[in-house]
């Protein structure tokens, strides 16, 4: 694709930008700065990965997913800022879930040891992580609000902390786990995958299109699983102190 094609998909982004004009949401701005910061951090990174790829050597592909995970946990401390070290936890999640998957990967020879496929594969894996820790630390703080009450009158009858947190806990991690696990009932279905379709566009064929892009929906699998779980046994303990009270919000 040239560049002056791929201006004139702007149209696409011009649509909403009237849309919201017409309809007064104020989401103009916001609009454009997602659509500039989108343009900027693509090619900046297209321009780095050609590096990376050329160099092939190991250190640059550690920096890449170290920048991934670096940047993952910025945007998904913000809903776990109420968690004492949540910026560690996230962290210790992210960096365990790409070392576990990468592990099996290069472990079995599923994927060749290159930046080629190191790089995307992280890329997906430690995004996937990112919102799934996002979606559950978003509705395990709302889960400990509202059940504020009910925790305190367990722990009051002698309930252990992990036995006062079960609830909300088990909870979250069911509710961040949802959307990733209906999606891959109606893969192929309701939607064509974007590594898949990618593929296809490049004229890959598509059977072979489809092997990988089912390597990538069993690793996302995990990626939920593990994030959520990890993160969540991680994030409770230090919802109480030495005592056992837990400590508001």
């Amino acid at each position: 694709m040239s560049y002056l094609a791929l201006s004139f998909s702007l149209v696409f982004v011009l649509i909403p930008l009237l849309l919201s004009k017409a309809l007064k949401l104020e989401l103009e701005k916001d609009i454009l700065i997602a659509t500039i910061r989108s343009i900027v951090q693509l090619l900046i990174v297209g321009y780095i990965l050609t590096f990376v790829f050329e160099s092939d050597h190991i250190i640059y592909t550690i920096l890449m997913v170290a920048l991934m995970i670096g940047a993952a946990t910025q945007n998904a401390r913000k809903k776990g800022a109420t968690i004492q070290g949540i910026t560690r936890k996230l962290i210790l999640t992210f960096v365990f879930v790409e070392l576990l998957t990468q592990g099996i990967l290069l472990g079995l020879n599923i994927t060749p040891a290159e930046p080629q496929y190191i790089i995307p594969i992280s890329g997906m894996v430690v995004g996937n992580s990112m919102v799934l820790a996002i979606l559950f630390l978003n509705r395990f703080t709302a889960e400990i609000e509202s059940r504020h009450d009910e925790t305190e009158l367990i722990l009051t009858l002698g309930g252990t902390p992990k036995q006062a947190i079960h609830i909300p806990l088990i909870t979250s991690i069911k509710a961040s786990l949802i959307p990733t696990i209906e999606s891959q009932k109606t893969i192929g279905l309701v939607q064509l995958p974007g590594m898949m379709s990618g593929q296809i566009i490049a004229g890959a064929d598509p059977v072979q299109a489809v092997q990988f892009q089912l390597l990538i929906l069993f690793l996302l699998l995990v990626t939920a699983a593990v994030t959520s779980i990890l993160l969540g046994f991680l994030s409770y303990p230090t919802l109480f102190n030495k005592r056992m009270q837990m400590l508001r919000f």
